[in-house]
């Protein structure tokens, strides 16, 4: 017997004075998972998360927790923790003060505060920092508070949104690390919003990836990276973006077709052997890789990466080959050709 997924959303529509908030949303998530709503801003995917949290109320369709209907019911009747990305800490409490006030309110006995205090801290790394108040925090550890506080909530689904935003990059890749491993230690189910594709691929197992209040595809990230379901899943996932090129250009290829290419996949080769003459337009060195930009009309976002550094002078011309399995093939609508 296949188990019922933990959370549903079923044809869920939110909409404000007729504008459009998000349409149309159906999602599967299962227990134990981490999921990631990406996309860019005004996507439609805080929204969503909003829904499933109960801060508000869909207009049509259904939201499921645990087999259970919460379509209409209060947030605090969701049995689910939320994670913000302002923190939300009461300035004049301490850290174990913030951390167990949502029990404080629930009449939680002291003894069994202490101890989920104790675990959470423990978890988190912010032992010895009890009585620091929150001014006195990094950014950091103030976003380690937050998570204790929703550890301590002791709730099987847990809803973060954009958690990290307000990190710098460093510190930004550290508690991301501490989030998937809090969420794989404790076997919570994560559901988590963010606009850096970095995040959502470096931590989720599922991605579902939205555009103008719809989703545009949900899968492993691999599945999004390598099987993009259309042009903008391809542009928007990957760094670089996969290259878009009008089958024109391309000998052997069916015309009237976009293809995709990524970056990886392109070889420079000498004058005259190659699929593509282009121009370089940029040269970005990464430490470990080069970024090189083309230019070639009928194309965007034509990029080649060679390991270490290996610099050419905008302006120069050069060839370059790819294989024909290497590319992706989208129709006029710009949806993926199945099989390719």
């Amino acid at each position: 017997m296949i188990a019922e997924p933990f959370v549903v959303l079923k044809d869920v529509a939110k909409r404000w004075n007729g504008q459009l908030g998000v349409e149309d949303i159906s999602l599967d998530i299962d227990e134990g998972s981490f999921v990631a709503l990406l996309g860019p801003s005004g996507c439609g995917k805080s929204t969503s998360l909003r829904l499933l949290a109960g801060l508000e109320l869909p207009d049509e369709g259904s939201i499921w927790i645990q087999g259970r209907d919460v379509t209409t019911s209060a947030a605090s009747d969701r049995n689910l923790s939320m994670v913000f990305q302002s923190y939300a800490l009461f300035p004049h409490l301490s850290v174990a003060e913030n951390v167990i006030f949502g029990l404080k309110v629930r009449r939680v006995p002291r003894t069994e505060r202490a101890a989920k205090l104790a675990n959470a801290l423990q978890i988190t790394g912010l032992e010895g920092l009890e009585n620091r108040k929150p001014a006195e925090l990094s950014g950091g550890q103030r976003q380690r508070v937050a998570l204790a506080r929703a550890i301590v909530a002791g709730q099987k689904l847990c809803l973060m949104d954009e958690p990290l935003s307000n990190l710098d990059a460093k510190l930004r890749n550290s508690v991301r690390k501490d989030i998937k491993k809090l969420q794989r230690d404790l076997g919570i189910t994560v559901v988590y919003v963010t606009h850096d594709q970095t995040e959502a691929m470096s931590m989720a197992d599922k991605v579902v990836l939205m555009k103008d209040g719809r989703i545009q595809q949900v899968g492993s990230p691999d599945d999004l990276y390598n099987r993009p379901a259309n042009t903008f899943v391809a542009e928007f996932v990957g760094a670089p973006p996969m290259a878009l090129i009008e089958s024109h250009i391309v000998d052997g290829v069916q015309p009237g077709l976009t293809l995709g290419l990524r970056a990886e996949k392109i070889s420079i080769v000498p004058s005259g052997e190659g699929r593509l003459s282009c121009r370089v337009s940029e040269a970005e060195f990464l430490g470990s890789e080069t970024l090189i930009g083309l230019e070639h009309e009928g194309a965007v976002g034509l990029t080649v990466m060679r390991p270490g550094l290996s610099m050419l002078p905008v302006g120069e011309h050069i060839d370059i080959t790819f294989n024909d399995q290497d590319l992706h093939m989208f129709n006029e609508a710009g949806e993926r050709i199945t099989g390719h």
